[in-house]
């Protein structure tokens, strides 16, 4: 009887303990956690900063793009190549895709 009386004593005080660092740990882990909003924020400015050059790089690639596809072009059409039209239409989709890309991505971000 006594035995199985300290039996129960010593895991009530085991279950107490075990409880009390848990709960120490968790309690530890919430006043240690940041959030990262700092982290968020900043990024977000770093890469606003890079958006206006970054447009205009993708404006300048459209414009050499829509001249070597206007030469391409040209040069098939003087040719009589029969696709000219096709190419054409490829050369002037891919001007109007990065135009609308660089667009879409400024309103995106808000910039």
């Amino acid at each position: 009887m006594k035995n199985q009386l300290k039996e129960q004593q010593k895991r009530k005080f085991t279950q107490r303990v075990i409880t009390t660092f848990c709960l120490g740990v968790l309690v530890a882990t919430q006043a240690m956690a940041q959030d990262g909003t700092a982290g968020i924020n900043s990024a977000t400015t770093q890469v606003k900063s890079y958006f206006s050059a970054g447009t205009s790089l993708m404006y300048a690639i459209g414009a050499i793009v829509g001249l070597v596809g206007a030469v391409k072009v040209y040069n098939k059409w003087s040719h009589g190549e029969p696709d000219t039209g096709r190419v054409a239409a490829a050369w002037f989709g891919s001007c109007v895709f990065l135009v609308v890309v660089a667009t879409v991505l400024k309103s995106f971000f808000g910039v």
